[in-house]
């Protein structure tokens, strides 16, 4: 998705921004301009995430050397790297390991601010909190669990920064409002999302208990690293979970900059164990080690195709086996057709609900034909071969995707299915054609 449009011309990419997708519109515009100059390569299009990721793991451990030491900051650096969220992200093209960067980045500013009330520091955070935003807008989120954190002279100051960021943000809102039907695919959160946030939330705790046990007195820097992780983990993920009660907008990428607080967490709480006993630390250190070991066959996972929600590698094989030149090629949804984009081109059939290409109906899909003009050309097809999302996910309700599915079963059957990591393709043929 990302080489597609950042590919395109600069006029060509604004007028798909204001149609659809202006929410990723600051990252597009980036990449264009990387393309531009080092050529549109799979290293280019992944080399942002990970020195973002890097820079997020940087800025993590100078929080934690700035609030709780040396040995805070650099274990909370490290518990941010091998945390199986920010793996995946590091190494993908799309924007959230660099909205994570400028989040923490920000906070650090913040942590400074607060400190001293230094008029540069709070302008810095303004400048990359509000830059987080407009790359992603759910970066807003991070004002709430930031002000947990500003001490009451200070609010004042804060509640100018947080009003500036929200200004600045209000144009992009705007427009991305008119185009949230690009997020009508996203299902309601389902409840093992509930009970991963839920077990997460636990060991949070279990960090902070860890991080203050023995501990008669603390300092106001120690308090509020406890304060910051558990608003930074718990607040943006919390309120867009709220959120997504009124309407589907829960996806753990959203929000992936908030593992930075149970970093934190995690830092300081390993910080406190290797103050203890040389056998309380010898068991902290094999412990970690295992962890670490525990998480390697994730980390390798992580970097293969079927880790991807859509496999288009898998799929692109299957169709050019299964589809013939002469089958019609039906994507039941029609984000679906994005899977189009694999390379090379899945499968050589005709897809009879094509109108114009993404390039020239400046869109991210395509565009697709009236529903009625669709079912003379699927009816003009010996043979079909369909795209569909796997069970559980939301389908599509529109005209055209119910043109499609009514065609298929009052005029055709199906003669054979098989699924992909992300996809189900089915195969079908007018009765007694199989």
């Amino acid at each position: 998705m990302t080489i597609g449009l950042a590919s395109r011309d600069l006029p060509d990419l604004w007028q798909t921004l204001g149609r659809i997708d202006a929410v990723h519109g600051l990252y597009y515009l980036l990449m264009h301009g990387l393309f531009d100059v080092f050529g549109t390569d799979v290293v280019v299009l992944r080399l942002p995430s990970v020195l973002a990721a890097a820079a997020a793991a940087g800025g993590v451990a100078m929080i934690g050397l700035h609030l709780a030491g040396p040995r805070a900051g650099l274990c909370a650096g490290i518990v941010f790297v091998v945390l199986p969220g920010v793996q995946r992200y590091a190494q993908e093209g799309r924007s959230y390991a660099l909205v994570c960067a400028l989040v923490v980045w920000a906070t650090y500013a913040l942590v400074r601010a607060v400190e001293r009330d230094r008029r540069g520091m709070w302008a810095a955070y303004t400048a990359l909190l509000l830059t987080a935003c407009l790359v992603h807008e759910f970066a807003v989120l991070a004002l709430a669990a930031h002000a947990l954190v500003v001490p009451r002279a200070m609010r004042r100051t804060f509640v100018a920064a947080a009003v500036r960021v929200v200004a600045g943000l209000a144009p992009l809102v705007l427009v991305s409002m008119r185009q949230s039907t690009q997020v009508g695919w996203l299902d309601a959160t389902k409840p093992d999302e509930y009970a991963h946030f839920s077990l997460m939330v636990g060991v949070a705790l279990a960090a902070v208990r860890i991080a203050v046990a023995g501990r008669r007195t603390r300092t106001a820097c120690e308090r509020r690293l406890v304060v910051l992780g558990l608003g930074l983990f718990l607040v943006p993920t919390g309120l867009l979970m709220l959120l997504a009660l009124a309407k589907p907008l829960y996806l753990d990428r959203y929000v992936l900059y908030g593992v930075a607080g149970l970093a934190l967490l995690l830092g300081a709480a390993f910080d406190q164990v290797l103050r203890r006993g040389r056998r309380i630390r010898a068991g902290a250190v094999v412990a970690a080690v295992i962890a670490c070991a525990a998480l390697v066959p994730t980390a390798l996972d992580l970097r293969t195709p079927a880790s991807r929600s859509d496999d288009m590698t898998a799929l692109a094989a299957v169709l050019r086996e299964t589809v013939r030149p002469d089958d019609g090629l039906v994507y039941l949804s029609v984000k679906r057709r994005a899977w189009e984009l694999a390379a090379p081109r899945p499968a050589p059939g005709v897809d009879p609900a094509r109108a114009r290409g993404p390039l020239t109906s400046h869109s991210l899909y395509g565009t697709e034909v009236a529903p009625d003009e669709l079912r003379t050309r699927m009816l003009a097809r010996h043979r079909i071969v369909a795209i569909a999302s796997p069970s559980g996910v939301t389908v599509e309700d529109s005209a055209m995707a119910r043109v499609k599915r009514d065609t298929l079963a009052d005029h055709f059957e199906a003669c054979g299915k098989q699924t992909v990591d992300g996809s189900v393709i089915t195969v079908y043929a007018r009765p007694g054609r199989c």
